[in-house]
């Protein structure tokens, strides 16, 4: 956990030095103009030119960053930043500033976008929401520092702007040194490139120990989303070992396995369906009772109103269920967990090509951990594990009668992973059968316990007070497939899922019913939050400071027109720190979907009051304590959660594979959009005045409070792999209504 806390903190001085720079060129600019005699145009195109390079380095961030890496991508954020602070420094003229101004935009655009997805492909479940508002509190900390920094410096005769640019690249040198010898690479791309070990050893340093193996096998699930998936309802408790010996109390159950003193756990089919269940099969109906409401929405939440009482943080039956694959014996006679990476690394070979040739990052035709030594014709048919990363040998066992075998492990908010093994006979007489993936969810609570059990023809239960309902995703796995028990004469093998995925360009994911939804969830709320009029009142907030009397009283102190206008700067950015801090709290715990819920209809009746203020157009003391009074509620309300939530959401909703790509169509979404209403301000403020921008404001946070009571799913303390694993089982639903 310290470990992710920490590559977090690192990653964060990124949008530190993005705040640092909006706050240095706000005040710079007043020099600027007057040291270089620029007119309006060239002046606008000074302070955007950051803005357009962002813009233009976000639309290959993304795919590169899949292709090359996120720690390259954010090492290259720091030497951008570093180049563009000594030109800034350097600035003969007004080109070499805008071309200064133009490289420190590109290391805004690399570190705003891949920022967010590096903690969310980190972070645990249950913390990631509170590490992905970090990003939002180191840029408001940055521009607090600047404006103190700018204050100070407006106090001497002669103020250097050069300065105030130029100093972005001390901290930039810090942010270059922590990307470089601090910052491990993301697990997720690792395991996606088929680098196994580096992947389990990045794990081991973020979480804190040395089991992984379970968290690796979801990462590698993680690759395989998008399968035929069925929502299933299971009654968990603990295996009542003297039962375990009839025959006819196997029938229909999955066995769970757990480290703690050798217990056993037993998963058995519900007769009663669960919330889960029942919402997935009425959810794409016509008679809801929200007409309109997505059945995602419905779906997640089913899954949060049914957690433990003790939260997402843990779970109640398995308070301690960490990885289920704990060491197994090597093939080879060794006591660690064996992948093929690891021995053709002991053998001198390259991993990543059979032969041991070719370059591993781009050759993943070999075995991604292990072989499963098998034969499925054989009685009791399921494969006898070797050293797999499943662990499948010590610590499980073949169930009588079923020929169902399980690992599970813990992957936090409540869920367990696990696998199992299904045989039926087949019509020659020979055993068949294939794996499943199960993610596993316990929707049980001490209160609801006792009397949620119906007994099942030909199953002999323990006592009711012993089980919780759970319901499961079960679908195709990724490490096993049948078409890979054929290519392999060994049997079933870890494979990278490239060798059964779809092939074509990554484009084609994009046509995929689960991505397209997510992306329109994600482009949605990234737009709507730029039109939600947080640059306008940005824009906006000196003259409601100034009609106040508050650069009045700060002039009787001897400050001039520029420093109290910094000072009140610093002040307004300081406001946004503790607000920022409760949205950390509370982003885990009341979720990403309540904040937005809860905080949007404030926003709507401050601009809505700004309005009234500015059509009273009076210039009454209490009017301009109003308005300064709706501002300070404006920015506290809008920091705490419409600030750092869409990103938070845009790097969780997307699958491993394209997961870079559709970061980088919602980061376009959003520069285009504060392009548009930074471009569009001046204009609007000369034909319809403040009070029509701000009752346009208005408007806009109305339609942004339907669209995420709609359409935005709550996402708190799932795995990313269980989320877009959801979206792409709702969106295949929904496109199945439709046709129908």
């Amino acid at each position: 956990m310290r470990g992710a806390v920490f590559v977090a903190l690192a990653a964060t001085i990124g949008n530190f030095l993005q705040g640092w720079d909006n706050a240095t060129i706000a005040g710079g600019i007043v020099y600027i103009k007057e040291d270089l005699d620029l007119g309006s145009t060239v002046e606008g195109l000074v302070v955007a030119m950051s803005l357009i390079g962002a813009t233009v380095i976000t639309t290959s961030s993304g795919p590169i960053s899949d292709w090359l890496g996120r720690r390259p991508m954010l090492i290259m954020s720091s030497i951008l930043y570093f180049i563009g602070g000594l030109v800034m420094l350097w600035s003969p003229n007004v080109y070499v500033l805008c071309l200064g101004r133009l490289l420190d935009g590109f290391g805004i655009g690399l570190a705003v976008t891949l920022v967010p997805l590096y903690i969310s492909e980190t972070a645990p479940p249950d913390v990631r929401g509170l590490l992905n508002t970090l990003p939002q509190f180191t840029g408001s900390g940055g521009m607090f520092l600047a404006y103190c920094m700018i204050f100070g410096m407006s106090l001497s005769d002669s103020p250097n702007w050069r300065i105030m640019l130029g100093v972005l690249s001390i901290p930039s040198v810090i942010y270059f040194l922590f990307m470089v010898f601090f910052l491990p690479e993301s697990p997720r791309w690792l395991v996606s490139k088929g680098k196994m070990m580096e992947a389990k050893k990045v794990l081991q340093r973020l979480r804190g120990r040395e089991d992984v193996s379970g968290e690796l096998a979801l990462l590698v699930e993680g690759l395989g989303i998008g399968g035929e998936t069925s929502i299933e309802e299971y009654m968990i408790g603990l295996a009542d070992e003297a039962g375990d010996q009839e025959p006819t109390s196997e029938n229909g159950r999955i066995k769970l396995y757990g480290p703690e003193e050798g217990l056993s756990w037993v998963a058995k089919p519900a007769a009663r369906q669960s919330s889960l269940a029942l919402i997935s099969r009425q959810g794409t109906m016509t008679n809801q009772s929200v007409p309109l409401m997505d059945p995602l929405v419905t779906l997640f939440g089913s899954v949060h109103e049914k957690l433990p009482e003790t939260g997402s943080m843990k779970s109640m039956l398995f308070p301690n269920f960490g990885s289920m694959f704990s060491t197994t014996a090597d093939p080879r006679g060794k006591d660690e967990e064996w992948d093929e990476e690891s021995v053709q690394r002991e053998e001198g070979e390259d991993y990543g090509s059979e032969a041991g040739e070719g370059d591993d990052d781009e050759n993943l035709h070999s075995p991604l951990i292990s072989r499963q030594t098998t034969s499925i014709e054989k009685e009791g048919g399921p494969p006898a594990s070797h050293g797999s990363i499943l662990g499948m040998g010590r610590h499980s066992s073949l169930m009588q009668g079923t020929g169902e075998q399980v690992g599970s492990t813990g992957i936090g908010g409540g869920w367990q992973l696990a696998w199992k093994w299904t045989e039926r006979e087949g019509e020659d007489g020979k055993k068949e059968g294939g794996f499943k993936r199960i993610y596993l969810h316990e929707e049980g609570v001490p209160g609801s316990r006792r009397g949620s059990l119906v007994s099942l023809p030909g199953v002999e239960v323990p006592a009711e007070d012993e089980f919780v309902p759970a319901a499961a995703l079960v679908s195709q796995p990724a490490l096993y497939s049948k078409e890979l028990m054929d290519q392999h004469p060994l049997g079933p093998a870890m494979v990278h899922p490239s060798e059964t995925a779809s092939k074509g360009p990554i484009w084609a994911a994009l046509s995929e019913p689960g991505v397209k939804h997510a992306l329109f969830v994600g482009m949605g709320i990234q737009l709507l939050q730029q039109f939600s009029g947080i640059n306008g009142v940005l824009y906006y907030t000196p003259q409601i400071l100034e009609d106040a009397g508050v650069e009045d009283i700060l002039s009787s102190l001897g400050l001039g027109t520029e420093s109290a206008s910094f000072l009140i700067s610093a002040f307004t950015t300081f406001l946004m720190l503790p607000c920022i801090a409760v949205g950390m709290r509370l982003m885990d715990s009341s979720g990403r979907r309540t904040l937005l819920l809860t905080t949007i209809p404030v926003l709507i009746v401050t601009l809505v009051v700004l309005v009234i203020v500015e059509l009273i157009n009076s210039s009454s003391t209490v009017c301009s304590y109003i308005a300064t009074i709706c501002v300070v509620v404006y920015f506290c309300c809008f920091m705490t959660a419409y600030g750092p939530i869409p990103n938070i959401l845009c790097s969780e909703i997307f699958p491993t594979r394209v997961r870079g790509l559709c970061i980088t169509i919602c980061a376009l979404v959003f520069w285009l959009g504060d392009i548009i209403v930074t471009d569009t301000l001046p204009v609007l403020l000369e034909s319809i005045g403040l009070a029509g921008i701000f009752g346009i404001y208005a408007a806009v946070c109305v339609i942004s409070w339907v669209f995420v009571f709609l359409k935005v799913p709550e996402t708190k303390g799932m795995p990313l792999e269980v989320i877009t694993e959801f979206f792409s089982v709702g969106a295949k639903q929904i496109a199945t209504t439709k046709n129908e």
